[in-house]
C-alpha cells in the first residue's frame, strides 16, 4: 500500500466514521460485510517481512504467524468476521493451504465451540472460492 492510498484511506474512514457520528451514534461500531475487501492481500514476502523472520530471526515465520491468528479470531467467533477473511487470504499467500488454514479452525472448536468453528469454516470456504484455487 502506497503511503498516498493509505493517507487516502485513512481519510476517507475518518470522514465516514464523522457522518456516521452525525446520522446515528448507534451505528458506530458497524462493520459492513465485505470491508476486508478493501485491503489487498500482501504478496509472500512483504508478508515475511512484516509478520515473518525478517525481525525476527529466530521465531515463527509468516504462515505460521497467520495459522495462529486465524486460531485466535476463530475463536472470538463472528465478531471477528473481516479479520478472519484477511488473515485466511493472507495465510494461503504466505503459503498455507486450504487443508491447514481448515484443520486450525476445526481444533479451535474445542475452545471456541462448534458455532465459532463452523462460521469460521464458512467464511474459509467463501474466502476459498475467491481464491481460484481448487479447494481440498
Amino acid at each position: 500500500m502506497t503511503d498516498e492510498f493509505a493517507r487516502m484511506f485513512k481519510t476517507m474512514v475518518e470522514q465516514g466514521q464523522d457522518m456516521v457520528r452525525a446520522f446515528s451514534p448507534g451505528l458506530e461500531a458497524f462493520q459492513a460485510k465485505g470491508l476486508e475487501a478493501l485491503f489487498p492481500t500482501m504478496p509472500k514476502d512483504m508478508l515475511e517481512l512484516w509478520f515473518g523472520k525478517t525481525l525476527n530471526p529466530d521465531g515463527l515465520d509468516a504462515k505460521t504467524r497467520l495459522l495462529v491468528t486465524i486460531a485466535a479470531l476463530t475463536v472470538l467467533g463472528a465478531q471477528a468476521e473481516p479479520q478472519l477473511r484477511l488473515a485466511i487470504r493472507h495465510a494461503l499467500e504466505a503459503g498455507a493451504t486450504q487443508r491447514e488454514v481448515a484443520e486450525v479452525i476445526w481444533q479451535m472448536s474445542l475452545f471456541g465451540g462448534l458455532p465459532a468453528a463452523t462460521k469460521a469454516l464458512e467464511i474459509a470456504q467463501d474466502v476459498f472460492g475467491g481464491t481460484g484455487e481448487k479447494t481440498a
